[in-house]
């Protein structure tokens, strides 16, 4: 059974101290996997205004927030402009690509991509992708050859701005498999690759799971027989939570699971399907996500 392992870096101190820590673990594991870089400043305090929302508030305080972000993520950014992640911090995010994994976009301003995207258009989200893809550029020597929007906020619009760059593909929606995605009937070349699994902060404290019986509750949603595609955090599983997360890799090893990056996923000869994009709200996480359509949603955005 494959995992395809996503990890996503939001912010300057998952960039600075949680691909380090994830870089060595996975070496010691020999396992590759894929790293979508938010590059542009950190302004990530700034999620602070959503706390007046109460399914917000309810997650950040299900997840003990402060203590799994840390206060210097919680604060960046709200008194002006954050750090320039890329600029900053270019040979951590170099270091990983050299150790064998696959780097890809995350965003430029992840802040402001979760809070605007509803209202940008089509010029406004080119220029906020070319932004991070000029500095990845530069960082890596070559363009990024893959993508991931921050919180799984996609739409019609997005797609086809990506098909402005070389991204062999995406990664912005949750779902069960790998698609095209269609837009006004129309089918677009860039395959997305959905996550299926959930998130930390998604499934913690609810349910009766904790940190003493949440690795085996991921354990138990992995399913051989379809895709499995799991996100992590720089900022949780790289810091926090790091050694709950070497547990985990130990006992999905001996299992039988392997770790791949999601890119090795093309690889396979087997034909894909097309599917359109739609926003929907899932247990766990506030406000709409993308979802590969699978039935009812709520209307596009």
């Amino acid at each position: 059974m494959k995992i395809g392992l996503r990890i996503d870096v939001d912010t300057f101190r998952g960039t600075k101290y949680g691909v380090p820590n994830l870089c060595r673990l996975l070496a010691d594991h020999a396992i590759s996997a894929s790293f979508f870089f938010s590059v542009g400043p950190d302004n990530m305090g700034r999620h602070l205004w959503r706390l007046l929302r109460p399914s917000f508030l309810r997650k950040m305080l299900r997840s003990k927030a402060p203590n799994l972000y840390g206060w210097d993520i919680i604060l960046r950014g709200t008194l002006g402009s954050g750090p320039i992640i890329g600029e900053k911090l270019g040979g951590i995010i170099r270091v990983a690509s050299d150790a064998g994994h696959e780097v890809g976009l995350h965003a430029w301003d992840h802040h402001a991509w979760q809070v605007h995207i509803d209202t940008m258009d089509g010029n406004t989200i080119y220029r906020s992708l070319n932004k991070g893809v000029e500095l990845l550029t530069q960082i890596l020597g070559h363009r990024p050859s893959c993508s991931a929007v921050p919180g799984w906020k996609s739409n019609d619009l997005v797609l086809m701005e990506k098909g402005k760059f070389s991204f062999d593909y995406n990664s912005d929606c949750r779902g069960e498999n790998i698609f095209r995605p269609l837009v006004d009937g129309k089918q677009l070349s860039q395959p997305q690759i959905p996550v299926t699994l959930p998130t930390y902060d998604e499934v913690i404290g609810r349910s009766g799971v904790s940190n003493s019986n949440y690795n085996e509750h991921m354990l138990s949603l992995l399913d051989p027989e379809k895709l499995n595609v799991l996100t992590i955090h720089a900022e949780v599983e790289g810091i926090a939570c790091f050694a709950m997360f070497g547990r985990f890799l130990e006992m999905a090893r001996s299992k039988g699971a392997t770790f791949v990056p999601l890119g090795s996923f093309l690889l396979d000869s087997s034909p894909i399907s097309c599917a359109t994009i739609v926003a929907r709200e899932i247990d766990g996480r506030a406000g709409w996500i993308s979802h590969q359509s699978t039935g009812s949603s709520l209307p596009d955005h």
